[in-house]
């Protein structure tokens, strides 16, 4: 099946630009350049992946995405942010809505297509085999229902602050570098953008509340998840 792409952006070169490397890449594109027009052609066409600029005129990108998470029907879009923002606490503002992952401009065209293919992969991870809840502390991961729980309450996660966390319990004790993550959760290239993997560590430390004490960083190494007992039972 073609994936069908929804690009968001005012600037027509750039947008352009990235439908143009998108449909060699095989994916259907389709484009939008306001923040109205893109949530009626993601209502209409519910795309896999909306890349989406910050700076819209009007809605702004932020308005957009949090309007995405909030709708039913598009709350499971995949978001990738555009933003010539580099601002930390524009970034923390994106994740904080629901981004799956951003990219700051300029940026390579290239290095986009690669963050849709992980992006999409992440989307589309199989369902495990049942019997394949795993424990973590006050932590439960459902892998077959790609669903997690904090004391038995659900929390809502991105996909890929989902993958991030369950692949820190998975390896738990482990340290794991931000390279390996990068390569693991978002299946990029290990030499960029390694504040991607800062600001989502962040972004589920907050969701976890006081368990987010469990993803430790290891100064000058990168993250670990504490070992806590199997079986639900506190570190």
């Amino acid at each position: 099946m073609t994936h069908r792409i929804l690009v968001v952006d005012d600037e027509p070169d750039i947008t352009a630009l990235v439908a143009y490397h998108l449909a060699r890449a095989g994916y259907r594109v389709s484009t939008a350049a306001a923040g109205p027009e893109a949530l009626r052609a993601a209502r209409e066409e519910h795309p896999d992946i909306v890349i989406l600029d910050v700076m819209l005129p009007g809605t702004s990108g932020y308005d957009v995405l949090a309007e995405l998470r909030r709708q039913e029907q598009t709350r499971d879009i995949g978001v990738i942010l555009l933003t010539a923002r580099r601002e930390e606490p524009d970034r923390i503002r994106g994740l904080t809505l629901g981004a799956d992952d951003y990219l700051t401009k300029p940026f390579s065209p290239d290095e986009l297509v690669l963050r849709v293919q992980g992006l999409i992969r992440r989307l589309e991870a199989p369902a495990v085999a049942s019997g394949s809840t795993l424990n973590a502390g006050p932590i439960t991961i459902d892998r077959a229902a790609h669903r997690v729980s904090l004391d038995g309450r659900d929390i809502e996660l991105t996909s890929t602050e989902y993958k991030l966390l369950l692949t820190l319990v998975e390896r738990r004790g482990r340290v794991q570098s931000r390279p390996q993550l990068l390569e693991t959760v978002w299946e990029a290239q290990p030499d960029i953008q390694t504040r991607t993997v800062d600001m989502h560590v962040q972004r589920l430390r907050t969701k976890l509340g006081e368990a987010g004490e469990l993803v430790e960083t290891v100064r000058g190494a990168g993250y670990r998840f504490r070992g806590a007992e199997r079986g639900g039972k506190r570190p």
